[in-house]
């Protein structure tokens, strides 16, 4: 006999007010569901916001804003793009998107993890930073647009570029601007006039070697590529030169 727990709950989206729709999904984990497929999703926006239990969500269409938006345990499986504020505010779990995502992807993140397979758009892992124990990471299959690790005060960044060409460079501009705490991987080429000025760059020790096998492995389990092949590449380390590159400004 099928525990009603271990059982996939389908949910049709089309024509659903994200509200009706949240309260759906509210419903269902709270009778116990660990395994949801919503399908028809066409930019509903907040899903998963606030759940705290460990369940499994696969979406099949494009959520809307605020995706997983203060989520505290859940895994997203996204067969798809996600719009802006992916992850925002997260506290743990995952989101897992199959295709593109949009701005201000892990806005505020104080821990989970975050796999975007392709781009995103600007000021992803702004503010993100870690709670206790907990640290977020944000993996980028491919590039990104300015103010990437903007304001960024703890976790985890890794920008892959497996779009670029061998030749190409990354277009951000304003890279780390107003950094102070955590660290940014990079794979792909980098000019120093499109980093912020509060960036440092230093080749890899054997700590980051170790952060990248580990969380490039996930990256490349979820989407299938070769973990190999990726960290067969050179990756530049960013990190904050001062712990308050502002603080001067408030001080009296």
């Amino acid at each position: 006999m099928t525990d009603i727990k271990d059982s996939v709950v389908n949910v049709d989206a089309s024509g659903l007010h994200y509200s009706e729709l949240n309260t759906r999904l509210r419903d269902i984990v709270a009778n116990g569901n660990r395994k949801i497929e919503l399908r028809n999703v066409y930019g509903q926006r907040y899903i998963g916001t606030d759940l705290d239990k460990p369940v499994e969500i696969e979406i099949f269409g494009t959520p809307g804003n605020d995706l997983g938006a203060f989520m505290n345990g859940p895994r997203i499986i996204v067969h798809g793009n996600a719009q802006d504020g992916c992850g925002n505010t997260m506290n743990e779990g995952e989101i897992i998107v199959h295709g593109h995502a949009g701005d201000t992807v892990g806005l505020s993140a104080r821990g989970g993890r975050i796999f975007i397979r392709e781009d995103v758009g600007y000021r992803a892992g702004i503010h993100m930073k870690e709670y206790e124990d907990k640290m977020p990471v944000v993996v980028i299959g491919g590039t990104a647009q300015d103010f990437f690790g903007e304001y960024m005060a703890g976790g985890t960044l890794i920008l892959l570029g497996l779009n670029l060409g061998e030749d190409k460079s990354h277009k951000a501009r304003f890279i780390g601007t107003g950094m102070h705490g955590g660290v940014i991987y990079v794979r792909g080429n980098v000019a120093d006039y499109q980093m912020g000025k509060e960036v440092g760059v230093a080749d890899l020790e054997e700590s980051d070697h170790d952060a990248l096998r580990k969380y490039v492995s996930e990256f490349a389990g979820y989407f299938d590529f070769n973990a190999g092949d990726i960290l067969a590449h050179k990756f530049i380390k960013l990190f904050p030169r001062w712990l308050r590159p502002y603080g001067r400004l408030y001080a009296y």
